[in-house]
């Protein structure tokens, strides 16, 4: 069953997850249900390698073509 939720957020911020939310084709709730799914997970669910590896690029700006580039670097 969907419900309805009231967020109060800096106007900015807002306006920062329209704007990404438009680039990825997907609604901001779907985005906030997906992040809430998210951290909902167990800890007993995540292996310690994971919970390790967790957020490790996060501040680092990889992109999915930077992934390609190395992929092809080291296979072709």
């Amino acid at each position: 069953m969907k419900t309805k939720l009231t967020l109060r957020l800096d106007k900015s911020v807002i306006e920062m997850a329209k704007e990404y939310s438009s680039q990825r084709g997907e609604s901001v709730s779907r985005m906030v249900e997906k992040f809430f799914k998210a951290i909902s997970v167990e800890k007993e669910e995540i292996t310690p390698t994971v919970r390790k590896l967790k957020g490790l690029l996060k501040d680092l700006h990889v992109e999915e073509s930077d992934y390609k580039k190395f992929l092809e670097k080291k296979y072709l």
